[in-house]
């Protein structure tokens, strides 16, 4: 056995047979001890510590990070019953567990958080309306609204507030349809808006594109005279017999287009010519 083990053990059985107490503090954790049923001012840091049961004691406090779970119902701005599903993160530092314990006690989780937390989801909460906590940002909210109003509650008493989160929401089953009958139809209304605005977009489409081909008309129809009408015709009579489209000016200057005819006029020509 390793002589500091030894040793270890010898302290520890002379410390029994003395009479004296000892208490393991550990990390994560801070030991408040009284003498005499006065307080000391500094917390016991880890590891062991002796004392005089008949004269002194000690106290472990945990200085990790806690839970504190809170199921409330509470009405919101329209009167609905909610029931919602908390967590309130906290933890006491070390360097307040002395203040705490002498302020408040070993019991401050049910004298002070307890009832603050109560009163925080109550007063927040029925600020605001039912969608509000089905929405990640009404939550997210409401979360930020209590913790707080704990900061400023409890952390002067030594209790530190790290976050509130909203793990679940309830609500009545006739109330939950309402809620889901509004919501369904708020959504109905915002489609019926969306079909209005893209109607009235494509009706304006529609009016652009009768109002281009309108203009389109207009200048091909002015741009066709007498004179267009005369040169096309000329042209056509240079081309010869390979036409397909002949252009033959008339008295009321409209064009008309004849298919193949100047083929079958050539042959009557070339046959009578023989």
């Amino acid at each position: 056995m390793k002589p500091h083990v030894i040793i270890g053990i010898f302290i520890l059985g002379a410390v029994l047979l003395s009479g004296c107490g000892v208490t393991q503090i550990e990390s994560g954790e801070a030991g408040v001890k009284a003498t005499f049923g006065k307080i000391e001012d500094q917390p016991l840091s880890p590891g062991w510590h002796f004392y005089l049961p008949v004269t002194s004691w000690i106290e472990t406090w945990s200085v990790r990070t806690q839970e504190l779970k809170e199921n409330a119902s509470v009405p919101s701005s329209e009167g609905l019953i909610s029931n919602l599903d908390v967590s309130i993160l906290y933890n006491v530092p070390v360097d307040k567990v002395v203040f705490v314990r002498k302020t408040t006690g070993s019991n401050y989780r049910e004298t002070v958080l307890e009832p603050y937390v109560r009163e925080a989801i109550r007063n927040v909460v029925s600020g605001y309306a039912v969608k509000s906590l089905f929405s990640d940002k009404g939550r997210s909210e409401i979360g930020d609204n209590i913790l707080q109003f704990l900061k400023v509650k409890l952390e002067p008493r030594g209790v530190v507030i790290q976050d509130v989160l909203l793990r679940d929401v309830k609500l009545p089953p006739t109330f939950a349809q309402s809620i889901e009958s509004k919501l369904k139809a708020e959504q109905e209304s915002l489609q019926k808006e969306f079909e209005l605005i893209k109607a009235k977009k494509d009706a304006e489409i529609e009016v652009a594109r009768a109002e281009g081909a309108a203009k389109s008309n207009t200048i091909i129809a002015n741009s066709i005279s007498e004179q267009f009408l005369r040169y096309q015709w000329v042209q056509a009579l240079k081309t010869g017999t390979n036409l397909q489209v002949v252009y033959v000016p008339t008295e009321a200057n409209l064009p008309i287009m004849e298919a193949s005819r100047f083929n079958e006029l050539g042959k009557i020509k070339a046959e009578s010519g023989k």
